[in-house]
């Protein structure tokens, strides 16, 4: 069930795989010199797996690994930020004939723990498995929606969000034992269930916000209480979040009404900006680490958005040199370039997949790639146009 592409569009090389049918997708945090993601695979007639897929740049060649998941079909994945070899699944299990969603934390094997692996020569004999290194008990929480990790922190803290809790976890001896260190409840009429979080990277790591319904929450993660709420943020269901990396105060979020938001948390009365670039539900946003502008988002209208946000970026102006290595002529270009506020604008629309885009994520270790997955199992990955780099970079 692996069938390798390679398409080229607008003089730019992609390449993409197809596996079975998934839905997530990480790449590997804490390697920063290769290319390199992770996908999870959802099937519930095979033995599921983990991709790990190796992309070398300078050769546009892709090489994959697969390592066994056998638990139950994948529905969320994440990388730890320190340890190459570490990530974290949600995945269905069957348990007294009904279906729960589970959370585990797995360690690969070490060979395979940094990039720039290629692809072995025959993959049905090479198939290799993970280590269960803890679960994270959510018998008394329910289903889990998705494991975070702390951003740029040893690995050892993540935060579960489970039916209407979330639950902070200290990995302790090694990654083996998972101990619950705090917790909070949604309280309020109905069956409140969150669907996704994002742990924030600013204020010392202690913010998370959480989407349930159409409301975007912040957490304080050291008194675990709400500490803003924005109602009715979308006008269907929230379906993903992320924070810009550069901008403390601003998290970007997407859903079921086609539209992609970003709000100032400290004034959450409306939004910053709203995109209605999709014609379908958006699963996904990501800011890109290094460039705060550069937007990308993805929908079951099966396309990839990359968006040009520059006017809430944190360089709104444009990338500023300083003065000292200038020469003349550079120096008054700058200066223009301070005149005219850079307009905001779609840049490119993907439009390789087939299926639902589930997820889209950036590379860890190039700021100009990204890749996409599609249901079908068709995994795409992308560069931000040419023109555009040098038009930020310049």
């Amino acid at each position: 069930f692996l069938i390798f592409l390679s398409l080229v569009f607008d003089g730019e090389e992609k390449n993409s795989f197809i596996f079975m049918q998934a839905r997530a997708l990480t790449p590997q945090t804490a390697e920063t010199d290769a290319i390199r993601f992770l996908v999870g695979t959802q099937s519930l007639r095979y033995d599921n797996q983990i991709h790990i897929i190796d992309f070398d740049d300078e050769n546009n060649i892709i090489n994959k690994n697969v390592l066994l998941h056998q638990v139950g079909e994948i529905w969320h994945i994440s990388a730890s930020p320190a340890d190459k070899g570490v990530l974290g699944t949600c995945y269905n299990k069957t348990s007294d004939s009904k279906v729960v969603t589970c959370a585990a934390v797995w360690r690969m094997p070490k060979e395979l723990e940094s990039g720039s692996h290629e692809s072995p020569d025959d993959s049905s004999s090479n198939t290799q498995t993970l280590e269960l290194l803890c679960h994270l008990d959510n018998t008394a929480h329910g289903n889990m929606a998705c494991v975070m990790w702390e951003p740029m922190g040893d690995g050892k803290k993540i935060i579960s969000l489970a039916d209407n809790n979330i639950l902070l976890w200290d990995l302790q001896e090694s990654s083996a034992k998972a101990v619950l260190s705090s917790s909070a409840a949604l309280e309020g009429k109905g069956q409140l269930r969150f669907t996704s979080g994002r742990w924030s990277p600013h204020h010392n790591c202690t913010q998370i916000a959480t989407a349930n319904d159409t409301t975007v929450r912040g957490w304080d993660t050291r008194s675990m209480r709400q500490i803003y709420s924005i109602e009715n943020a979308h006008g269907q269901l929230v379906r993903d979040l992320d924070f810009n990396p550069n901008k403390q105060y601003y998290l970007a979020s997407c859903g079921d009404d086609c539209k992609v938001k970003f709000w100032d948390t400290r004034n959450v009365t409306e939004p910053v900006k709203t995109l209605e670039e999709h014609s379908h539900w958006v699963w996904n946003v990501r800011y890109n680490h290094s460039h705060d502008q550069l937007i990308l988002t993805g929908s079951s209208d099966s396309r990839v958005i990359l968006s040009n946000m520059v006017s809430i970026s944190s360089e709104p102006f444009g990338h500023m040199v300083d003065d000292d290595e200038l020469s003349d002529q550079e120096e008054q270009h700058q200066e223009e370039k301070i005149k005219e506020p850079l307009q905001d604008s779609v840049i490119a629309t993907y439009e390789e997949h087939e299926d639902s885009v589930y997820a889209v994520e950036w590379s860890s270790a190039d700021p100009w790639l990204f890749a996409s997955l599609s249901y079908d199992g068709r995994l795409v990955i992308n560069r931000v146009p040419r023109a555009l780099k040098y038009h930020i970079l310049l």
